[in-house]
């Protein structure tokens, strides 16, 4: 019941970043253009169809992937304060970002072809991120305590952050600037056109953090107990790692390094459901993650055609949320 009133917001809120916006359209005129009977109407269907309907959809599916991949790592690593940037993808994509950024004056030379702009931005953060994840899953094959390699990722973090601040000092305000911009966070990066890879991707991802749900259960339980029912925790945490790499790389490439969506909405899906049952906790948690993206979303596209940075948003529901976790769940938070 909880899992259907939680649906049911989310669809509110995604009808809600299609209907309102800086520029206000009748709800009659906006139905015609969704459904068709508006082809001429360019400058609207530009609006809707190529502005907000993309952004709430990537809204939708950037909260529910960064929301799956904190509670992963918070279940794996047995650590209520593990969220997606703490194995250091997150920090791989910002210094793949910068590498572009900072060093190329925003293109990329791939052969005869020149990419700029957005596209020049994701394909450097999507390069960082999946460096970081297959030096992780390098490590994890000879690293058989998870400890060990939360540690590892987090020394990564701080080394990729060391190098993008080493970037930052030799390099021209107008490159540090556009960094800075991106580093803000939006879901109006993706666009209409990149929208169906950007989206089969993050399924990709959602449907491997679903099939992790049983061995997550019992990983819940002890590392010992799950092996002796024969779970192989190794390639769990190989699959978990990719899962989360992925989907934590897809986002952080196309909308930014957003934070505290990943690492706050696992516990309020626990404080919602009251179950640690994965089948039922992660589809919770993914919703629960869309819901505050997309309220974010709305928000930050209010005021008066002012845009407010993503990353600005998130930490209002995410800073209580750990502050939360760390006064009255003491115990687990230093595990």
């Amino acid at each position: 019941m909880k899992l259907f009133a939680l649906g049911i917001v989310t669809i509110i809120l995604l009808v809600c970043n299609i209907f309102f916006g800086a520029v206000s359209f009748p709800a009659s005129e906006i139905l015609d253009v969704i459904t068709g009977q508006r082809p001429d109407d360019d400058i609207l269907r530009a609006i809707i169809i190529e502005g907000r309907l993309p952004q709430a959809l990537t809204a939708l599916m950037a909260g529910a992937a960064l929301a799956a991949s904190g509670l992963m790592l918070q279940t794996v690593f047995r650590n209520p304060l593990a969220g997606p940037s703490i194995l250091g993808i997150t920090s791989g994509a910002s210094l793949g970002v910068a590498l572009v950024l900072l060093l190329s004056g925003g293109v990329i030379s791939i052969g005869a072809q020149n990419l700029g702009g957005n596209l020049a931005i994701m394909v450097g953060a999507v390069i960082g991120s999946f460096a970081v994840m297959a030096l992780l899953l390098a490590l994890s094959a000879r690293l058989r305590n998870n400890l060990t390699l939360l540690i590892t990722g987090m020394m990564t973090g701080y080394l990729t952050s060391s190098l993008v601040s080493l970037l930052s000092s030799v390099s021209e305000a107008g490159n540090i600037q556009s960094f800075v911009m991106w580093g803000m966070g939006t879901f109006a990066n993706v666009g209409l056109s990149r929208l169906p890879i950007f989206a089969t991707l993050i399924i990709i991802g959602l449907l491997m953090s679903m099939l992790l749900c049983k061995p997550l259960n019992l990983l819940l339980l002890s590392i010992n107990y799950a092996t002796n029912l024969g779970v192989n925790v190794h390639r769990v945490r190989q699959m978990l790692l990719v899962s989360t790499g992925l989907l934590s790389a897809i986002v952080t490439a196309c909308c930014g390094p957003i934070g505290f969506i990943g690492l706050a909405m696992p516990h309020i899906a626990r404080l919602l459901i009251r179950t640690d049952d994965h089948l039922k906790l992660m589809p919770a948690t993914m919703l629960c993650g869309s819901i505050l993206a997309l309220l974010c979303n709305l928000v930050s596209v209010m005021p008066e055609g002012k845009v407010i940075p993503i990353n600005a948003l998130t930490p209002l529901a995410g800073v209580p949320v750990v502050l939360y976790v760390i006064l009255f769940n003491r115990g687990n938070a230093s595990e």
